[in-house]
């Protein structure tokens, strides 16, 4: 079962361009999403991955690409303009209902999502479209290379720096970008739109956020992302991105469950996945769905709990099940069982019972039963026997042998 694969496809002028496709940790595909990156950057940016898991974890697969001559894409950067990214975006489109299902939705980065909205009305399976920190009108972009508009005019071209890398903006670029007409598309696109924008993006003001919205006509909704950048550089921010389209997306998505791609697990797997968000990491046991993670001071992120806190709930939930399982069957009025455990690395204890601090350190669980309910001594102190036999105390006080082998990329 592969969640990323990576795959290439021709975008009709004979170049190939790399993708990637994200897909939902369970297999359960709802729905099929194209991401299109900012200006200059490529589908390798932190933020296309955070977003991508934020819309996985809602059942939608997404398609990242780099768009000609960047990222891994063959081609050359100087000969693309904004009508080759559409046609890009069409190419990708054609590839995804070639090869899986056409896409219902359209994201778009910073320039990408002026390229979405544009190209939104050539795709008749798209019925959403998000754009994220996106320019009103596409040649907004100029604005990060004036001082060399005199030279591009002049000379056909220059060679410009654009985030400390060079590129070659030529005028049949910028020329391109000009012959957009923002207000008629948006308001021709007839497509449910999400705008996000941050309040603070220096990069590409708030204010296109204002024309685009009041251009579009319903059904339309804005999201403040405040205090995040222009690139989504922080991973909360980007996951919070993923989250909101997700969930705005689902009014607008089709109903059908498109399983063909990767089959589901079954039902005794537990399935893991940790991508390049640190340590966030999504679990799917069954149909349930779990976040992992670890705290910050360690490193993570904080959006869930620990391996070890994981363990000590899955014991934890074994020995109240395993009580209530036996106060049933017995007949005892027991109202609920509470469960408090702790984990720590102690040195063993010597004949006399003090602590042996030159023995190796070992694994403590400390396990604190609180039985509510109108029960006398003796069944108290028999539950306490019963919850050493529930079945989780008894494999980790068991023999376990761990097999491991490495499956196909």
């Amino acid at each position: 079962m592969k969640q990323s694969e990576r795959v290439t496809f021709e975008n009709g002028r004979g170049q190939n361009l790399s993708a990637r496709l994200e897909l939902p940790l369970d297999g359960h595909i709802r729905a099929w999403a194209i991401f299109a990156h900012c200006f200059t950057c490529s589908k390798d940016l932190r933020a296309v991955r955070s977003i991508s898991a934020g819309l996985n974890r809602h059942g939608i697969a997404v398609m990242n690409f780099d768009f000609t001559g960047l990222g891994s894409s063959e081609g050359t950067f100087a000969e693309t303009t904004f009508a080759t990214d559409m046609q890009d975006l069409l190419a990708a489109a054609a590839f995804l209902e070639r090869e899986h299902h056409a896409p219902s939705l359209l994201v778009g980065h910073s320039l990408g999502g002026a390229a979405v909205i544009h190209a939104a009305s050539e795709l008749p399976s798209v019925k959403a479209v998000a754009t994220i920190g996106a320019p009103f009108d596409p040649v907004h972009v100029t604005e990060m290379f004036t001082e060399y508009e005199a030279q591009i005019e002049a000379d056909g071209s220059a060679q410009v720096v654009l985030a400390g890398r060079p590129f070659t903006i030529t005028r049949e670029f910028v020329e391109s970008l000009r012959e957009c007409d923002p207000q008629k598309t948006i308001s021709k696109l007839d497509r449910a739109l999400l705008v996000l924008h941050a309040p603070l993006d220096n990069t590409v003001g708030i204010s296109n956020a204002t024309k685009i919205f009041t251009a579009a006509k319903h059904p339309k909704s804005f999201v403040s992302l405040d205090g995040a950048d222009h690139l989504m550089s922080r991973e909360e921010d980007g996951r919070y991105v993923g989250e909101v389209i997700a969930m705005w997306a689902s009014r607008y998505l089709p109903e059908a469950d498109l399983r063909d791609h990767v089959p589901a697990i079954e039902d005794a797997q537990v399935a893991v996945r940790t991508g390049r968000e640190k340590y966030h990491t999504d679990i799917r046991a069954g149909h349930h769905g779990l976040i992992a993670d670890e705290p910050r001071k360690l490193g993570g992120t904080d959006h869930g709990a620990s391996p070890y806190d994981l363990l000590l709930a899955s014991l934890g939930a074994c020995t109240s099940m395993t009580l209530r399982m036996y106060a049933d069957r017995k007949e005892l009025p027991l109202d609920s069982v509470e469960v408090r455990l702790t984990h720590a690395k102690v040195h063993k204890l010597d004949a006399n019972g003090i602590e042996d601090k030159k023995s190796p350190k070992i694994d403590q669980i400390s396990r604190e039963i609180v039985l509510h309910g109108d029960l006398s001594q003796a069944q108290r102190e028999r539950m306490l026997e019963i919850a050493d036999m529930c079945p989780v105390h008894r494999t980790l006080h068991g023999d376990i042998t761990i097999r491991s082998s490495l499956a196909e990329d």
